[in-house]
């Protein structure tokens, strides 16, 4: 039986960091089950790949989730075209060069703050207030294994993921009953990321789009009963 404020059926899905990596295979996937995908990536030319993929409904956007105004403007016309998503899932992220946390120069470290803490906050403060009235939506917020725990030479990163854990705990607090918030450790997966930290030692692990398999369906059973909860893809 389905939580109360949880829909079935094809969801409306709204997907930041879309455009690559477990973004682009959470893209693919929901798509493939059915889901309108409304996604975004910095890379206009990887948002042109995903229009050519992925006809109307679906829409992809290139846009920059640490400029506030920019998220704002999308969100709007985002919402006066379909309304409320039903999953709102903030994946954008980046990550500075591995180096210890006094090594990071000033700009680096800006930029993952910017994109990992902020960019999820801009991106909550457009879509949320729509979906409020409803009652109904799931935010998930993507963690990491480094928001639960620690290692040297990602700080900054661990910083940033330690931040969305409590951020998305505190949300849930917020939210109306039938609402979920939910921080999320999606695993380790052999993505760009990774290998700027790890090198070829990446490729032992799951490449996105087998990561994906198990990953939409898990996300996609997701409901209020899981708000506040820190979960791991399993």
């Amino acid at each position: 039986m389905a939580s109360r404020g949880e829909k079935r059926g094809p969801r409306r899905i709204v997907l930041t960091g879309a455009t690559r990596g477990c973004g682009r295979a959470l893209a693919q996937g929901f798509a493939a089950a059915g889901h309108t995908v409304v996604g975004c990536g910095r890379s206009g030319e990887a948002v042109a790949a995903l229009r050519s993929a992925f006809a109307a409904p679906h829409r992809f956007d290139a846009l920059d989730v640490s400029n506030d105004a920019a998220v704002a403007a999308w969100a709007k016309t985002v919402l006066d075209e379909g309304g409320p998503p039903d999953l709102l899932i903030n994946n954008a992220a980046t990550i500075a060069r591995n180096a210890p946390l006094w090594k990071v120069p000033a700009d680096e470290f800006d930029a993952v703050i910017d994109v990992n803490i902020k960019g999820v906050a801009n991106v909550i403060r457009a879509f949320v207030p729509a979906m409020i009235p409803r009652a109904r939506g799931i935010i998930i917020n993507i963690s990491s294994e480094w928001g639960r725990s620690v290692a040297p030479e990602v700080a900054t990163y661990c910083a940033t993921k330690w931040a969305i854990e409590g951020m998305t705990k505190a949300l849930a607090e917020e939210l109306p009953e039938g609402m979920a918030a939910i921080p999320l450790n999606p695993g380790i997966i052999d993505t760009d990321m990774l290998r700027s930290c790890w090198g070829d030692g990446a490729g032992s692990f799951p490449k996105p789009q087998a990561w994906a398999r198990r990953a939409v369906p898990f996300i996609l059973g997701l409901g209020p009963d899981h708000t506040g909860r820190s979960l791991s893809v399993s």
